[in-house]
């Protein structure tokens, strides 16, 4: 097994790959060094010297500069790194080319809907409008499991505190997102859930949906009906009928979408897991697919590499929009834009935020950007779309839910429980991870540390994912987790 790993022949810096003792000597790349001190797994060590005040190197990208003098072989962390990053940045438009891989058309067992969208799941979902009903849409849920029978494979309620008590942009995010997870094609069925008094009235909810199906989507208001528990199982019943009419059957890989996220990430996120997600992009978007990249302050200081990708100047212009827009959300709270990565990705090797962004966009691949999408829209190009939204791991992948993807791809070095209304794919960064957590994660990029190639696993991956999407379960779903988790801004009433 190797010990280390040069990531660019430009990096002045290498990863270790498993802990280091102190003397060890250990080579990367056309470089070999003598550990001064122990190394962690995930973490940094000095290829050469680097003098204070020069950058540190790694991804073939500056990820801050040396506070301090830093010899060949010793440990590069928070105690002598410091971020580049400030509040203002110039961005320039220069495109470059973006070819994508060869691959063969795919196909997976899914359900055709009559609009002609796919889904990989037939579940019956409960929408509340406002947090105030959330304990009957829970009971309701409950209550009623035995619809979950033939071709319906789940009902589930998606609580959360918002419809209520907010104005202005939180009050639409809100109805919006809600509108947007109604709209979702893995819900055979939907019933949503009002109370009767709430700001979210069900007309703005109806405005904001569109034009619906009768059949698949049903609506009650609590306070009007006598017995809302009987009424919502009579509900229930009839999107049932409807819902278990659909079976699965071959569909082309080119009909999905799939989310892309990180959390709890270590040194190895932007080495293993998030580049093999990178290499499955690629493959999908190669049939016709579409992927969705999100997260905008974990793309600080790495946006430039997206930028370049963009198809058009007008997807240039939006994604500078975009990026720019949440650094004035930081500052407008008296925040910096720097202020991270987390105490658990600092344990595990993260040092700066340009060092976690440059890992966390590796999932993003090497295909063009074809469209940056806002929060609580729904992807309508094919291809790569960058999705306006936060990193926090809940409130992002409701996002990613929302704009329609059929599955999320979530990549941890750490491990995390929780998952989205979509089926979340949590991939570990590291092998000892994966053996520690079998009930946490579902696929392993450890092996990509050990030698396999991100070709290899990128490839392993899109095997696994047209799994996923014929109906194989999530360690998540096999326990029921499905959580939602809303933006907001200004403030509550």
């Amino acid at each position: 097994m190797r010990q280390t790993i040069q990531i660019d022949p430009r990096d002045n810096v290498a990863v270790a790959l498993c802990p280091l003792t102190k003397g060890a000597e250990v080579a990367a790349g056309k470089h070999t060094v003598t550990a001064l001190e122990e190394i962690p797994q995930g973490h940094k060590l000095a290829l050469r010297e680097i003098p204070v005040g020069e950058p540190v190197i790694k991804y073939g990208f500056a990820i801050g500069h040396a506070s301090a003098n830093i010899p060949a072989g010793g440990w590069v962390h928070v105690h002598n790194v410091k971020t580049n990053l400030s509040e203002d940045a110039a961005y320039s438009y220069n495109p470059k080319p973006c070819p994508l891989p060869a691959a063969e058309p795919r196909s997976f067992m899914g359900y055709l809907r009559p609009d002609g969208r796919a889904a990989v799941r037939n579940e019956l979902w409960i929408i509340p409008t406002v947090g105030c009903v959330n304990s009957v849409a829970q009971k309701l849920a409950a209550d009623n499991q035995h619809l979950v029978a033939g071709s319906i494979e789940g009902l589930y309620a998606f609580p959360h505190p918002f419809g209520c008590s907010q104005m202005g942009a939180d009050h639409a995010q809100t109805r919006r997102l809600l509108a947007a997870l109604a709209r979702h094609p893995n819900a055979g069925g939907v019933l949503v859930l009002g109370l009767g008094c709430e700001n979210l009235t069900l007309e703005q909810f109806k405005q904001e949906l569109g034009e619906w199906d009768a059949e698949r989507v049903k609506f009650l208001v609590c306070q009007e009906a006598e017995d809302e528990y009987a009424e919502g199982a009579a509900l229930l019943a009839g999107l049932a009928g409807y819902a278990g009419r659909f079976q699965r059957q071959p569909l082309p890989a080119s009909k999905l979408v799939v989310g892309m996220k990180c959390g709890g990430s270590d040194g190895l996120s932007g080495i293993t897991a998030n580049p093999t997600v990178g290499r499955f992009s690629d493959l999908l978007i190669a049939q016709g697919g579409s992927t969705v990249l999100t997260e905008v302050p974990e793309m600080f200081g790495a946006e430039g590499m997206l930028m370049d990708r963009c198809q058009s100047r007008e997807v240039f212009d939006k994604a500078v929009k975009m990026v720019e827009d949440f650094k004035r959300y930081f500052t407008s709270h008296g925040q910096v834009v720097y202020e991270n990565p987390s105490p658990g990705n600092k344990k595990g090797g993260i040092t700066t935020l340009e060092d976690k962004s440059c890992g966390c966009v590796q999932k993003g691949g090497a295909a063009p950007v074809m469209d940056v999408i806002g929060y609580g829209q729904q992807v309508v190009v094919p291809g790569l779309n960058l999705l306006s939204g936060p990193g926090n791991d809940m409130v992002s992948c409701t996002a990613l839910t929302a704009a329609g993807a059929h599955i999320i791809l979530f990549t941890t070095g750490r491990g995390t429980p929780f998952g989205a209304p979509a089926p979340t794919v949590k991939i570990s960064t590291n092998n000892a991870l994966f053996a520690k957590k079998p009930g946490w994660l579902d696929f392993n990029a450890g092996p990509v540390a050990e030698g396999e190639s991100l070709d290899e696993a990128g490839a392993r991956l899109l095997d696994f994912v047209l799994e996923i999407a014929g109906g194989r379960k999530t360690c998540t779903e096999q326990k029921g987790f499905r959580e939602i988790s809303i933006f907001k801004d200004g403030v509550v009433l």
